[in-house]
């Protein structure tokens, strides 16, 4: 269930824009590879492998599109290169869907009643308070209301910085001091969302990746107390992710799924970054759908992720 329209043209051009200099990047590898080129065959399909890489696709993703690519040429047995970026656009397109990336155009609100749970994960530094800041803005304006919980309890910097974005955000925060039990603040911020009929609870979780054993226990433990108050919480595990690391991404990615139960991504600081094939590799080899992306630092510039557009970003309009 959605809760109110999302993709504005407004919307469009400002993918466009935060996606601009990954587009530059592609376009000028894409045109050299086909340079010269007639058909695709073998060299236009290394060439093609090596573009994809250093793309940041990643190597698995990029395999499995160049793959799918030579079971086309082999079953039309001639490709003109000129059909290169078509190909490409619909392959990636069906990558994304195969993962449950859909055309989203409204923010998500799937419960019939109660509040919504988002646990949000992330290391410290990938943009994931600013993300929550600006999430629990938008709800807001869709008029929801909105509680955000300060799990990081362990850097007295986070919880001054999740207040800020609460003020910004203008929405009310469920805090304690530093050092206090993670546990402890997600269990009084659930309890008081359902108290006051929240509709919205948005709850940060320490970015400690130093041991995957305590990271581990701690979110289980997080998960476990909120079930206490909403026995489905938390709804939706949010892992947070910087586009611009490129291939580390690939490796915070690994650590969270492995420490818990992600069911959507969040890339952001796409707008200052060529690495915006990252969140095709990522989606691909994760089997995560892509919720949001970052390309701004204004609070607006949380975008839904939209595959279609995109795709139509990184490649322009279908020809």
């Amino acid at each position: 269930m959605g809760i109110f329209k999302w993709f504005t043209d407004d919307k469009k051009k400002n993918l466009d824009q935060g996606l601009a200099r990954t587009k530059e990047n592609v376009f000028q590898k894409l045109t050299r590879v086909i340079a010269g080129k007639s058909k695709v065959d073998d060299e236009v399909l290394d060439d093609l492998e090596e573009m994809l890489i250093s793309s940041d696709v990643g190597v698995t993703t990029t395999l499995r599109i160049i793959e799918r690519i030579e079971a086309r040429v082999s079953r039309d047995k001639f490709m003109n290169t000129d059909e290169l970026d078509r190909i490409l656009r619909e392959e990636i397109s069906s990558l994304l869907a195969e993962n449950n990336t859909a055309d989203q155009d409204e923010l998500p609100f799937p419960v019939a009643s109660g509040p919504y749970v988002i646990m949000v994960v992330g290391v410290n530094g990938v943009g994931k308070t600013t993300t929550i800041g600006k999430l629990a803005y938008q709800y807001r304006v869709a008029g929801k209301k909105v509680i955000l919980g300060a799990a990081d309890t362990f850097r007295a910097a986070a919880i001054e910085q999740l207040e800020i974005w609460s003020q910004r955000a203008g929405v009310p925060l469920i805090k304690q001091k530093m050092g206090s039990d993670p546990a402890s603040v997600s269990f009084d911020t659930v309890k008081s969302a359902v108290a006051q009929q929240a509709d919205v609870v948005i709850i940060d979780t320490a970015g400690r990746l130093h041991n995957k054993v305590n990271l581990m226990n701690e979110l289980t433990k997080i998960r476990n107390v909120m079930k206490k108050v909403i026995p489905e919480a938390p709804h939706e595990v949010l892992l947070v992710l910087d586009g611009s690391t490129g291939q580390n991404a690939f490796e915070q990615a690994k650590q969270f799924t492995a420490a818990t139960e992600v069911t959507a991504l969040a890339l952001t600081k796409l707008d200052g970054t060529a690495k915006g094939g990252v969140v095709i590799g990522i989606s691909d080899q994760f089997k995560i759908p892509v919720r949001y992306i970052g390309i701004g630092e204004k609070i607006e510039d949380l975008q839904l992720f939209n595959k279609t557009a995109f795709v139509e970003s990184l490649f322009g309009p279908p020809q």
